[in-house]
């Protein structure tokens, strides 16, 4: 029966895992992955967490199903983390919440929901977007167009994306990246998402929003702008948010899709079909991730340590990614790669062609997407010296 199955190519960022392990080059540098790291390299158990998970296991009596829907405890810290401690869409019950394995499950919840109670309809993406979103969305049965988000000189190109935005038939679906936009950095400013309101509300757009590095940015409210002014003024949308990037808690998969109707009767409706997809698709979702979010975030003293540790891990990214263009000035390139230090989040958009991203890896043993996507928490303060000598040698 398995004869006529091909061999595909695997997946190129878990490609570059292994190329890496096996470069024996000492001054090695891998920039591909998507994880968070800290000064020596490593991605830490974060302080708040492990203290959760020893009271958890103190005090755990069950591991019986938590439900299709996950955790009530955990949608109660969730809801108010994305949409805001005062947020009138809780207020009016506008909004529900069912735990997902990651905000890549949550993304697949939205995807089978679309296509099963919005059949015919389009989803348009950003070009570039993080690639899962294509396969997620395809292997639904949805049509995904693109739409333009950075110009050919690596800047974002926020007029083409308005203006395209403009053209797309009414009731098909936009994913937007809520902040930290993956892969290229580039981020709206708070104008911009009310322009965007206006087209999406112009054109009747459903709107789902890829909320994946909270606090990664600004910080946690700040990160949060689009998408509590887009649920507070637009009747539906669509939320996916994870967890995992900014509790650190990447293995425990812990994710949530959140959707946002008209008024609470629908809201309803609309659960109880969000509840079938979850069901269909893995019956219940992993437990133990969503238990530590709800640990800390019941807690105020584990609260304000997350916090802590969340601000030092987004100003470390942002520290970095300034001294990133100033390691390149003695080579004239601080001009050329300054949109490094005016993106934000874990990634960016470097500029780098592929045939530099393959010198850098052949030459200097620098490991990034041939996009040219780097993960900036990948740099540190003992190699950017070197990453700065190897970009100036593929620009020559």
């Amino acid at each position: 029966m398995f004869e006529h199955i091909e061999r595909v190519p695997g997946d190129a960022i878990l490609g570059l895992i292994e190329a890496f392990k096996k470069d024996t080059n000492p001054q090695k540098v891998d920039l591909g992955v998507g994880v968070y790291r800290d000064s020596k390299g490593n991605t830490p158990v974060m302080r708040a967490v492990k203290e959760a998970e020893a009271r958890l296991l103190k005090n755990e009596a069950t591991k019986t199903y938590i439900g299709s829907h996950g955790a009530p405890a955990y949608s109660n810290v969730v809801l108010p983390m994305v949409l805001g401690t005062d947020s009138p869409v809780l207020e009016a019950k506008r909004a529900s919440a069912t735990q997902s394995p990651g905000g890549t499950g949550a993304l697949r919840l939205a995807a089978d929901f679309i296509a099963t109670q919005l059949p015919h309809k389009g989803i348009w993406v950003s070009d570039p977007t993080w690639p899962n979103h294509h396969g997620i969305f395809t292997s639904a049965g949805i049509a995904l167009h693109k739409y333009p988000y950075v110009d050919a000189d690596n800047r974002l190109d926020f007029s083409g994306m308005l203006a395209a935005l403009k053209k797309i038939p009414e009731g098909d679906v936009v994913v937007l990246h809520a902040c930290c936009h993956n892969p290229t950095g580039f981020d709206l400013s708070q104008e911009q998402w009310q322009k965007v309101l206006d087209v999406l509300r112009e054109r009747k757009l459903l709107p789902l929003v890829d909320f994946a590095y909270q606090g990664f940015g600004e910080g946690l409210d700040e990160d949060a702008y689009g998408v509590r002014l887009l649920a507070e003024q637009l009747d539906e949308v669509i939320i996916t948010s994870s967890c995992s990037k900014n509790f650190g808690i990447y293995c425990e998969r812990t994710g949530c899709l959140i959707m946002v109707a008209k008024d609470a009767e629908q809201m309803e409706n609309v659960r109880s079909q969000v509840a079938i997809v979850a069901r269909e698709n893995y019956s219940n979702p992993p437990a133990h991730g969503g238990a530590i979010v709800s640990e800390i975030l019941n807690d105020a003293e584990l609260t304000t340590m997350w916090r802590e540790e969340l601000t030092e891990m987004r100003d470390r990214i942002n520290t970095l990614r300034r001294d990133f263009v100033e390691a390149l000035k003695p080579y004239g390139l601080d001009q050329k790669y300054a949109c490094v230090a005016e993106q934000r989040g874990m990634f960016s958009y470097t500029g780098l062609t592929p045939d530099q991203v393959d010198r850098l890896r052949d030459e200097f043993g620098i490991y990034m997407v041939r996009s040219g996507r780097a993960n900036v928490a990948g740099f540190s303060h003992e190699n950017l010296p070197y990453l700065a000598k190897a970009i100036a040698a593929v620009n020559d």
